[in-house]
């Protein structure tokens, strides 16, 4: 039994539209007589006439009235596919959950989904904030398929990879004391009003470190859960405070100033997911660009 070739049914097709052997031609972008040539073979070949012959005029065969439906068909489904595939090119019926520590979600993760906007418009992206005991269920339930977070997660159904690294920055009010120093050391703020967060917390541990490593005293005059809090009563004149240089990785930050930590302490970033899951491009496109973008903010304002 002859079988049919993809290319046949091409030609097979075009001279269908077009009604001559010329047309098809032009609709292919080939000779004529190439054209000729394989609906003679396939005719032959098959043992079945596909058109009759009228002044130069190609109409379907009667007797193949079959064929031409099964081929109608053909081409409507690769049409199907190639709507789905321009569909999920720019993100249309599709989405992307993640989530976020705060210190990246108000810049960092915001430059990254603009970005990532511009290359599927039609994308819908849910960004939740999460903090670390969040991270597990969040992923093992599956509602995203990643996080940003500032610490590893210790579990045996998730895989942390770091991505970025970053330093633990001082935030003064504008026209503070300290305001006009090069850097700043954690001696420099013994009697300031320090901002923090609890150091039984993961980042709070991360911001408390320089202070343990040098035998001080940590004394919070007030604490916040997230760093974007820290930030707000740093701004309202309510203290100084420790924190991330992500979480302050913007160009214009009013009623703030930015300083180097004298001592070193570094923050990490990293992806966490669930161990074994397959990330779609989406995901994988929206790491790329926070990756970048916690590098670029990580030598920005320095």
């Amino acid at each position: 039994m002859k079988e049919i070739t993809l290319r046949q049914i091409e030609v097979i097709r075009a001279v269908m539209l077009r009604g001559t052997i010329s047309g098809a031609a032009d609709h292919l972008g080939v000779s004529a007589p190439g054209i000729s040539r394989l609906i003679k073979h396939t005719e032959e070949s098959l043992g079945i006439r596909l058109f009759e012959r009228r002044a130069g005029l190609f109409t379907p065969a009667v007797e193949a009235s079959a064929v031409f439906d099964q081929i109608r068909e053909v081409y409507k489904g690769v049409e199907n596919l190639q709507l789905a595939l321009d569909s999920l090119q720019k993100g249309e019926d599709v989405r992307l959950a993640f989530a976020s520590a705060p210190s990246v979600a108000q810049f960092i993760a915001t430059r990254a989904i603009r970005d990532l906007r511009g290359r599927y418009p039609d994308l819908y992206i849910d960004l939740n904030i999460l903090k670390i005991e969040e991270t597990v269920d969040y992923l093992l339930l599956e509602r995203g398929e990643f996080v940003i977070m500032s610490s590893p997660v210790q579990n045996a159904g998730i895989e942390n990879t770091q991505i970025a690294e970053g330093r633990i920055v001082v935030i003064v009010p504008d026209g503070h004391r300290l305001a006009e120093q090069d850097e700043i050391s954690i001696y420099d703020l013994e009697h300031e009003p320090l901002i923090g967060i609890d150091p039984a917390d993961p980042y709070g541990q991360i911001l408390a470190k320089p202070f343990v490593e040098a035998g001080l005293t940590m004394q919070h005059s007030i604490r916040g859960r997230f760093a974007q809090t820290l930030v707000s009563f740093v701004r309202h004149r309510l203290g100084v405070a420790l924190i991330d240089e992500f979480s302050v990785a913007e160009v214009y930050m009013p009623g703030l100033v930015r300083k180097p930590l004298k001592e070193n302490v570094v923050v990490q970033s990293y992806v966490v997911q669930k161990r074994g899951r397959n990330l779609s491009a989406f995901a994988e496109d929206a790491i790329r660009l926070l990756t970048r973008e916690l590098a670029n903010a990580a030598t920005h304002w320095r």
